[in-house]
C-alpha cells in the first residue's frame, strides 16, 4: 500500500473513532467539579468538529433546541432504503485523504510509549488543560513498548456502534468478514452474535463503563462480570482514552490493577485523540442516533440494555445526529460504507 494512501485511510478512521470516544466525555464533566474544566472539554470538542468541518464533513451546530430538532428530523428523513449497490469513490477519497493529513497523524499516536513517559510524571488532559495526572506504575507497566499494530496492514476494516439498529439485523457474518473489527466500550457479543458478530481486534473502554456497566465494581459479583468481559477480549487492543478528561483516573487505575492481578491477555493502548489501523475499507455499523428505524418501528439506544438517552440534546458535546449526518453524506459520496439496516446475508 503506498504510504501517502495509508496515511490518509489512518487519519479517517481516527476521525471516526474519536466521534465514538466524545460520546462518554459528557459522562466525565459531570464528574468535573469545576466549571471551567467543563468548558475546557466543550471547547476542544468543538475545536475538533471545525477541523472535521475543514474536510467536508459537515456538522450542525444550531443552538436553538426546536431548530435543532427540526434538523434532527430533517437528517432522519432524507434517508431512505438504498437502491442502488454501494461504490467506493477513489476521487473523493483522495481528496479527503489530502485534507484531513493537514492535521491528523494517526499511525504515531494510536498509544503513549514506555519511551515518552516514567512513573511519577505529571502530564495535562487533553481536553482539559489546566488539570493534570500522575502516571502511575501500573499504568506505565501496561504502556506498549511499540504500536500494537506497527507494520501491520489490513484490507477491510468495521466498526461496530452500539445501537439497537443492529437487532435483528443480521449483521454478524457480514461484520466477522472484514480483517479488523473495532468495537465500542466493552459492549457484550456472544449473546448477540447473529447480528453483531464475534470477531474484535480491538474495543474501546471510556473510564465511565466501569461504573455505567459494572456499576463501579461495588462487589465481587461486578468485578467478576467485569473480569470476564476483559478475559473474553483474547489478545484484542483495549483502547483506553485515559489521558482525555480529568474524572476517570480513579476506575481506569481499577482497571489496569485488574489486568496486572489477573494476567489478562490484552494488548493495552493509551491514545490521546488518534487511533492507528491501515485499511482500504471502512464499513460502519451500529451507527443510528433516532429512536425509530425508517420504518418507524422503535430501536433501542444500545443493543444489549435499557439505557435512554435524549437523542436530539444539545446539552452536551456529542450531537449524534449531526455526526450522523456527516457520515451518512460521506456514504453517498462513496467514501464508507454505512449499514442502518439488515445485512445481505441476512435475506
Amino acid at each position: 500500500m503506498h504510504p501517502d494512501f495509508r496515511s490518509w485511510v489512518l487519519a479517517t478512521v481516527t476521525l471516526l473513532v474519536v466521534f465514538l470516544i466524545l460520546a462518554d466525555i459528557s459522562e466525565l464533566e459531570e464528574e468535573i467539579g469545576s466549571t471551567g474544566g467543563r468548558g475546557t472539554i466543550r471547547s476542544a470538542v468543538e475545536s475538533l468538529h471545525s477541523k472535521s468541518n475543514r474536510v467536508g464533513l459537515s456538522i450542525n451546530d444550531s443552538s436553538s433546541p426546536a431548530a435543532a430538532n427540526r434538523s434532527n428530523e430533517s437528517i432522519k428523513l432524507n434517508l431512505k432504503p438504498a437502491t442502488v449497490k454501494w461504490r467506493h469513490n477513489e476521487t473523493l477519497s483522495m481528496k479527503i485523504r489530502k485534507q484531513i493529513l493537514h492535521f491528523l497523524d494517526a499511525e504515531r499516536d494510536i498509544s503513549v510509549l514506555k519511551g515518552t513517559l516514567k512513573p511519577g510524571d505529571i502530564i495535562h488532559y487533553i481536553f482539559d488543560r489546566d488539570s493534570t495526572m500522575n502516571i502511575s506504575k501500573n499504568l506505565y507497566e501496561l504502556l506498549p513498548r511499540t504500536s500494537p499494530l506497527k507494520n501491520k496492514n489490513f484490507k477491510t476494516c468495521a466498526i461496530v456502534g452500539n445501537s439497537g439498529i443492529l437487532l435483528n439485523s443480521g449483521c454478524g457474518k457480514e461484520i466477522d468478514s472484514h480483517d479488523f473489527v473495532i468495537r465500542c466500550n466493552l459492549a457484550p457479543v456472544e449473546e448477540y452474535a447473529r447480528d453483531v458478530g464475534i470477531k474484535t481486534h480491538l474495543v474501546t473502554m471510556n473510564p465511565s463503563v466501569v461504573q455505567r456497566a459494572f456499576e463501579d465494581l461495588v462487589n465481587d459479583t461486578w468485578k467478576d462480570k467485569f473480569l470476564q468481559r476483559l478475559k473474553s477480549l483474547n489478545e484484542s487492543i483495549l483502547w483506553i482514552p485515559a489521558f482525555m478528561a480529568k474524572g476517570g483516573e480513579e476506575r481506569v487505575e481499577w482497571v489496569n490493577d485488574l489486568i496486572i492481578k489477573h494476567h489478562i491477555n490484552v494488548h493495552t493502548a493509551y491514545p490521546s485523540l488518534r487511533l492507528l489501523h491501515a485499511v482500504r475499507g471502512i464499513d460502519l455499523y451500529g451507527f443510528w442516533p433516532f429512536s425509530r428505524d425508517l420504518h418507524q418501528d422503535p430501536v433501542k439506544y444500545h443493543y444489549y440494555d435499557s439505557l435512554k438517552y435524549g437523542y436530539t440534546s444539545q446539552a452536551g458535546p456529542h450531537a449524534m445526529p449531526q455526526e450522523f449526518k456527516a457520515l451518512k453524506n460521506l456514504h453517498i459520496q462513496g467514501a464508507l460504507k454505512l449499514t442502518v439496516g439488515k445485512c445481505e446475508s441476512a435475506t
